[in-house]
């Protein structure tokens, strides 16, 4: 099965930042046999203080994205935040995205299902802190029932970890294994899963330190993908600077990770418990 890298900056900060970014990972990504989406939000919805910055909003933000898309040739993700968005969405970007607080939201993930509705365009859900992985059963009947199967390998599901206490997340790997026992391919989040939500009181902090061990653990495991977002000075970033990759360090952790997942394949052809 191919291997799938979600990556770009956590929000479009300008034209220029999307398409410096874009071209830099997706050569990478051509160069190691990846597939490659191309991620960033029109809109952060869901900051710590109503104060931060949230993005070009969708009439620009979706424009940006479209031109990522064409100008590139590579698929693109987006966050959607609202059930009137994922239509107009779907239109400019391959993959809607559903953030992990929204995802039990009914509403916003029927209105998904059907803007995808006759074409290959994908759902990605991500795992709400909140849940156990074997609650995201529900979310995947909810799409099932709105016309999505998880069979059609157009329903992702995403683990970014789960709260543990205040102000921390913890990942539990038997998730990946259980949710893909959905029917799903399922994701890892490398870089949300160190995030420290709300951890520096208006903005949340992050431990970027931990996204390769966990990258790693998550590739051994068996993820069919990994979602990192990464950005050229993330002390910079206009949000999730604390805990995303700096772009100069992806291509080393990308052919580690490689290389890791070549001796993982290997062991899965001849070892089975």
């Amino acid at each position: 099965m191919t291997f799938r890298l979600i990556a770009g900056p956590c929000v479009i900060e300008s034209r220029d930042l999307v398409l410096q970014v874009a071209e830099r990972v997706s050569g990478l990504c051509q160069e190691l046999g990846i597939t490659y989406v191309f991620k960033a939000s029109f809109d952060k919805a869901n900051r710590s203080s109503g104060t931060s910055f949230r993005g070009p909003g969708p009439e620009e933000g979706l424009r940006i994205l479209q031109e990522v898309r064409e100008q590139l040739g590579i698929p693109v993700l987006t966050d959607i935040h609202e059930s009137q968005q994922a239509a107009m969405a779907a239109e400019a970007v391959d993959v809607l995205q559903i953030p992990a607080f929204l995802c039990r939201q009914t509403d916003l993930l029927e209105a998904a299902a059907r803007a995808v509705a006759g074409t290959d365009k994908v759902v990605n859900v991500k795992k709400g802190q909140f849940l156990a992985p074997w609650d995201m059963a529900q979310v995947v009947n909810k799409l099932r029932e709105s016309g999505l199967e998880p069979e059609s390998g157009r329903l992702w599901l995403t683990e970014r970890g789960s709260s543990f206490g205040y102000n921390t997340l913890v990942v539990d790997f038997r998730g990946l294994p259980q949710m893909q026992a959905l029917g799903c391919p399922v994701i890892f989040d490398a870089t949300h899963a160190v995030q420290q939500p709300g951890g520096q009181g208006t903005s949340s902090g992050g431990q970027r330190e931990f996204v390769a061990p966990l990258a790693r653990a998550a590739v051994a495991v068996g993820a069919d993908g990994l979602f990192m977002e990464t950005h050229p000075d993330p002390s910079q970033a206009l949000s999730d600077g604390p805990n995303m990759v700096p772009l100069h360090r992806l291509e080393a952790l990308l052919r580690q990770l490689m290389a890791l997942r070549a001796v993982v394949q290997d062991g899965l052809a001849v070892s089975t418990l």
